[in-house]
């Protein structure tokens, strides 16, 4: 029979959860998600859909992916963080797809630690390497015009090149 203390730890492995998804994100789900009696951090970016560009007024954004390859490349980054920040527990990462209103989230990561500076740290890195690695791709829809959003940095979208 195992003590109570041992149930608990071993119900508490470090878990990813990557979801992307048409609805709204919730901030509360995703926090949620990564909450852990063992951590005392929870770092979270959010980003949000802006109402402008350059000057353009934007109406909304629309997000496309190619979504087994985006969830295999979120996969490796959850992997690296693992990697590069051991004691991270969980990692969260939600992104939009569809369209997403001025304010709206488009994309949300948590991540939990014992310390702030493992999980601040491993949100920084999710995110950049998201931007530059994932197969997601942002149209920006603006009053008369729209204008599609390379990753510049992404390995996908120069390999042809």
């Amino acid at each position: 029979m195992r003590c109570q203390c041992d149930m608990e730890e071993s119900e508490d492995v470090p878990k990813d959860f990557i979801k992307l998804k048409c609805e709204k994100l919730s901030v509360d789900e995703v926090s949620e998600l990564v909450v852990s009696p063992y951590c005392g951090a929870v770092s979270l970016f959010i980003g949000t859909t802006r109402n402008n560009f350059e000057g353009k007024k934007v109406i909304h954004l629309e997000y496309e992916a190619y979504t087994s390859m985006a969830e295999t490349e979120i996969k490796k980054i959850c992997r690296n963080v693992r990697q590069k920040w051991p004691s991270v527990k969980h990692i969260a990462v939600h992104h939009r797809l569809g369209v997403v209103p001025i304010t709206e989230a488009s994309v949300i990561i948590a991540v939990s630690s014992p310390h702030r500076a493992e999980s601040l740290e491993a949100v920084m890195y999710c995110i950049n390497t998201l931007k530059a690695s994932v197969p997601i791709w942002k149209k920006e829809i603006y009053d008369d015009e729209y204008s599609w959003k390379e990753n510049k940095e992404c390995f996908w979208a120069n390999s042809e090149k």
